[in-house]
């Protein structure tokens, strides 16, 4: 799900976030500034609002098979995520993720002022995390998969040996060198040849 979507929801702002958000998933706006005017409209939403959705967060079907299969072949594995670290942060620990990169939103007195701590993670940020983090792990670019749905994951899945879309915007699905629609996150297993 669009995390952020959801808050909003919770906030009494869904209708205004969810257009921002889809303009930005399609490549109409820019996801940086996008971002920013959509983490204003969360301004004193409380912080048990994100505990509640983050122990609710569904996953896509077939992750944790996607997680389990590639951590005992030895891969390394990875969120790169222009979403938030405090799901990101549940999602690296259920699926056992090696790295975890993510937006942070302020939290001052248990609730959200509408703005981001340190850097954002957009479309070229994850690109170049991507290849930050192959050279940690002594690969080259064409050593790495990708996988995204929106237009800020365009510049990774660029980057990549291998950028999958997974039910991905139109946008994205064109771009992608490969796309999975129709199957489960497990389908990249078939993808890659296992």
């Amino acid at each position: 799900c669009e995390v952020i979507d959801e808050l909003a929801q919770r906030a009494g702002v869904g209708a205004e976030v969810a257009a921002i958000t889809e303009a930005a998933m399609r490549g109409e706006l820019d996801f940086r500034q996008s971002l920013i005017r959509r983490v204003h409209l969360l301004a004193g939403l409380d912080e048990s609002v994100l505990l509640e959705l983050a122990e609710h967060l569904p996953l896509s079907e077939g992750a944790e098979r996607v997680a389990g299969t590639l951590r005992r072949l030895g891969y390394k594995l990875a969120i790169l995520s222009g979403g938030f670290d405090y799901f990101g942060r549940r999602l690296q620990r259920i699926l056992d993720f090696d790295y975890m990169y993510a937006n942070q939103l302020e939290i001052v007195g248990g609730k959200l002022t509408g703005r981001l701590m340190g850097d954002i993670i957009d479309g070229p940020a994850k690109a170049q995390l991507l290849a930050t983090l192959a050279g940690r792990e002594g690969l080259s670019l064409e050593q790495t998969i990708a996988v995204g749905d929106g237009a800020n994951d365009l510049p990774m899945l660029g980057a990549a040996g291998l950028g999958v879309a997974f039910h991905a915007k139109p946008v994205v699905r064109r771009r992608a060198a490969r796309t999975i629609t129709d199957v489960g996150l497990d389908g990249l297993l078939y993808l890659i040849g296992i």
